[in-house]
């Protein structure tokens, strides 16, 4: 069952005079539980479509549909509820609040969704336990490392049960040990919650994690590449192998 559908996905930014085709009718469809990466070099379009499939962004033309609902014809108010219970965001900067405790920061979507305080605390021990960060819930974020940060970034995505969960580049401010940790915990949750995960991401390590990689150029899609029974390991050559052929990304950038 897909549990995103895009079709004919154009999006341009400037005016007539001076337009920029971003986007150039690319169809994408996501099935329910898959962990997929999205790839491209810089400029290619891969930031861009994230930000429509998430609604962060407008089409300037297509449909995108979640869970059978088509996004792209909801006003503001309609999108800003179908966000709160459907979407689940990881952004590369944390955005954690830096007043509130790890555990305020993850329940924060539980709370605007007026959730039990006895069901939100069980869904909390239950993520937090899963991304290894139950023992530090009462630390404020300017006492935890950044690998904890985005830990805790990624429980708070997590915890309301969204249809999908979008990731940008989150494991861009990370050293690779913490993100190693994070990618493993993400590909657990995948598999154990059955959650659908999209992610942005320039490095061919943390698109290995994922089940299946769709590489940009240009605006479109250039190719994709099913991981199937493949072991991590192999799956990673094959993707840099394929980013070799499309060029323009330096695997060491951050």
């Amino acid at each position: 069952m897909n549990i995103l559908e895009a079709a004919k996905i154009n999006k341009s930014y400037g005016n007539k005079f001076n337009k920029q085709e971003v986007l150039k009718g690319l169809d994408i469809s996501i099935e329910k539980g898959e962990f997929v990466s999205i790839m491209g070099a810089s400029g290619s379009g891969k930031t861009t479509l994230l930000n429509v499939l998430s609604s962060i962004d407008t089409v300037s033309h297509g449909t995108i549909k979640i869970d059978g609902k088509e996004i792209t014809r909801m006003r503001e108010k309609q999108l800003a509820e179908f966000r709160k219970h459907h979407l689940g965001f990881i952004f590369q900067e944390y955005n954690l609040l830096d007043t509130l405790t790890v555990k305020e920061n993850i329940l924060l979507p539980l709370s605007i969704n007026n959730v039990s305080k006895k069901a939100a605390e069980q869904k909390f021990t239950e993520v937090a336990a899963e991304l290894g960060i139950l023992e530090i819930k009462d630390k404020y974020p300017n006492e935890i490392s950044g690998g904890q940060k985005q830990r805790t970034s990624a429980a708070r995505a997590f915890i309301h049960e969204p249809s999908i969960i979008f990731a940008d580049e989150p494991t861009g401010a990370l050293d690779s040990k913490s993100a190693s940790d994070l990618l493993n915990k993400l590909s657990q949750l995948n598999k154990k919650l059955n959650a659908t995960i999209v992610m942005v991401t320039h490095d061919p390590v943390a698109a290995s994690f994922s089940s299946r990689v769709i590489f940009i150029k240009d605006g479109q899609i250039y190719t994709q590449l099913n991981k199937g029974d493949q072991s991590r390991q192999a799956f990673f050559q094959d993707v840099m192998k394929t980013q070799g052929v499309l060029g323009g990304v330096n695997q060491y950038e951050h």
